[in-house]
């Protein structure tokens, strides 16, 4: 069976001699290989300003506390994406609000999101869904124009693309995971974005907390509560053989994205689905809607080829308590989208077969 998600790990004679030299240096916490990993993330994201965490919801949750989020505060978010997105809002004791999605992408519409603005409304959270980048264009004039920040949650679109640059460089808060299945692993791991020195310096000692790593254990004052939400030198080490690796793990899945935008286009019972303005997605998974999906997801089965939804869309746990809201553009996507492989591991002869399935029908 063609798999929807691997993991992917470097050759064990690339990976291993490094993870046992720094196993036994005698410093695994944070450290050099830490900040190695963080400034090789920096030069190619091209952002500077980039904190290396345990996990993508620590990205997540140090954006809303920079921002300053609270009980009785609202988020804008899409109930379209992996639970931790709107779980992380609730921790803060901010109500999660809704918006609905574009009835032909699946992501967050810029004018529900504006119609759900109001004087509660703290922080926008949009998600590049699938590595599909939101139309980023709306959204920075709403935020502009009602001075609300964005937080960008890109877990699944490391190395995609807006305005020609990779996503990083655009709002304030960019967030990213490493967690086992992503592009790119860590094992597990995130990365928060950020677009000045001060939330860069805060959001440092936010995750080892409240401490300055810069100062003597015995000379540091804590001013602010922190967390534990630190990087380590063995899941950072990892991250930097990886990155020797791009061209096998994350650009392996743009490659094979590309391809299947190329031979999809026009086949019938599906529906492609465009690509938002100045963007350019990195396809963690490939997406399309289809009709009769559930016979669609029977008959990939049965060529040896996993599809599905993957995601239970968010509003649907009692948690959000948002049963009664009406999402009709989300309700009608959720029904018809589908995500197929597009990974590092499908070679020639996979991608060939997966085209000539879907090409037979259903």
């Amino acid at each position: 069976m063609i798999p929807l998600i691997k993991p992917f790990i470097p050759k064990q004679e690339d990976l291993m001699p490094r993870l046992s030299e720094i196993l036994y240096s005698g410093y695994i916490a944070e450290g050099d290989a830490t900040y190695k990993f963080e400034e090789e993330l920096g030069k190619l994201i091209g952002n500077p300003y980039c904190i290396s965490l345990n996990s993508g919801t620590a990205a997540l949750h140090i954006a809303l506390l920079l921002i300053g989020i609270e009980k009785g505060d609202e988020v804008i978010s899409t109930a379209l994406t992996a639970e931790p997105t709107n779980t992380t809002i609730a921790l803060t004791g901010a109500k999660v609000v809704f918006a609905d999605v574009d009835v032909n992408t699946g992501l967050l519409s810029p004018e529900s999101i504006e119609a759900n603005i109001t004087e509660k409304t703290k922080a926008i959270m949009v998600v590049h869904y699938a590595g599909m980048v939101c139309d980023m264009d709306k959204i920075n004039q709403i935020a502009q124009k009602h001075n609300i920040p964005v937080i960008e949650d890109a877990a699944h679109a490391f190395l995609a693309k807006y305005n020609g640059k990779y996503v990083g460089n655009n709002s304030k808060y960019t967030c990213f995971s490493f967690q086992a299945i992503k592009h790119l692993t860590t094992i597990d791991g995130g990365l928060l974005c950020l677009n000045n020195e001060a939330d860069y310096l805060r959001a440092k000692k936010l995750r080892w907390f409240g401490l300055d790593k810069k100062v003597a254990r015995l000379d540091n004052n804590i001013t602010e509560a922190g967390y534990k939400y630190h990087m380590n030198n063995v899941n950072a080490t990892v991250g930097l053989v990886q990155l020797e690796n791009l061209n096998l793990n994350v650009f392996k899945y743009i490659e094979n994205g590309i391809y299947f935008d190329k031979h999809f286009s026009g086949v019938s019972g599906i529906t492609m689905i465009p690509y938002s303005a100045n963007t350019e997605p990195s396809y963690w998974l490939y997406t399309f809607k289809v009709e009769k999906r559930e016979a669609f997801i029977k008959m990939m089965e049965a060529n040896g080829i996993t599809a599905s939804p993957l995601h239970l869309r968010n509003d649907r746990h009692a948690v959000f308590n948002a049963l009664n809201k009406q999402l009709p553009n989300l309700d009608k996507f959720y029904t018809e989208f589908v995500h197929t492989p597009c990974g590092w591991w499908l070679n020639e002869y996979d991608k060939e077969k997966i085209v000539n399935a879907v090409k037979k029908g259903w």
